[in-house]
């Protein structure tokens, strides 16, 4: 699966700014059937950055959400004003 085929798109909501800002974390949503590595590759390889950690849930509408928490060498702000979710 290529790692575009894995992110389906990134989540704009305020416990996701917040994680952002304090844990420097990405909230992702998923292919349903991508695995923990399969995520943190695609991300380390489309974002060029390192991944510290990868959790997952899926949601009541039926999606799966990644919560990715980037080395602290790397700010998950930076990444998300690239993507387009910051100013």
């Amino acid at each position: 699966m290529k790692p575009e085929e894995v992110i389906v798109r990134a989540v704009f909501s305020e416990k996701s700014l917040r994680l952002l800002e304090e844990q420097n974390t990405l909230t992702l949503i998923v292919r349903r059937d991508a695995s923990k590595p399969l995520i943190r590759q695609a991300v380390e390889k489309m974002l060029g950055v390192k991944v510290e950690k990868v959790r997952t849930l899926i949601t009541p509408k039926g999606e799966k959400k990644a919560y990715v928490r980037l080395a602290p060498e790397y700010k998950a702000s930076e990444v998300a004003s690239r993507l387009g979710l910051v100013a």
